[in-house]
């Protein structure tokens, strides 16, 4: 059941998430999200992981008709197939790139090896950008290695951190603190401010994890 919550004076957040995460439930969340940006009385949408967060004026727009919009793009969404890249990520794991890959093991009943196996053999999907700059929200992880992230966060997880945590993986695009635990770490540049395009990976692009060579 979709629900509508206010997100401070000027903001609607959609909750759309209902169990496990739908794909075809963030396909009707990208679409919706286009559909609003069109609307002038709209200044941002954020897709989520299964919801979207909606802001706008609420000096210039009755926050009741704004979510009367919201309910009706949503209803009227439908799940759409967006353009879709392969995107290569090399990994280097384990060892001083991958400090909880032991951890993560232990926890899925797997040796080392077969947790890297694991984690290569997904196919991972963009669902969100968020958290920071250029981190993605990758869904299609092995179920056997949702960990729960930490219960005390890291202070300093370096740029380039392969992780996962929850039923989500991800790749740190900055030294920053974090919950989620390491697996290795890619030389790949996922965000930089110079480029045409900072982030390097889109809304629905696909992810395909092999070891560095």
């Amino acid at each position: 059941m979709t629900r509508i919550h206010m997100a401070g004076a000027g903001g609607l957040l959609l909750d759309a998430a209902n169990g496990p995460f739908s794909d075809t439930t963030q396909r009707r969340i990208w679409a919706t999200s286009r559909e609003l940006n069109t609307r002038p009385d709209v200044l941002q949408t954020i897709p989520g992981v299964n919801n979207l967060l909606v802001t706008f004026d609420a000096v210039q727009t009755d926050p009741s008709a704004m979510e009367e919009l919201l309910r009706t793009v949503w209803t009227q969404a439908s799940a759409e197939e967006v353009p879709s890249r392969e995107i290569v990520v090399p990994v280097v794991y384990g060892g001083a790139f991958g400090e909880d890959l032991a951890l993560v093991a232990r926890f899925a009943n797997l040796t080392e090896e077969e947790t890297i196996d694991a984690h290569m053999a997904g196919r991972y999907s963009v669902a969100a950008i968020g958290a920071m700059a250029g981190f993605v929200y990758l869904t299609g992880l092995d179920p056997r290695l949702a960990i729960p992230r930490r219960d005390s966060p890291r202070l300093r997880v370096e740029e380039g951190g392969v992780v996962i945590g929850g039923g989500h993986a991800g790749m740190m695009p900055c030294t920053s603190p974090s919950g989620w635990h390491i697996l290795g770490r890619t030389d790949l540049c996922l965000f930089d401010a110079f480029r045409p395009e900072p982030g390097l990976l889109r809304l629905g692009d696909t992810v395909r994890f092999v070891r560095a060579s």
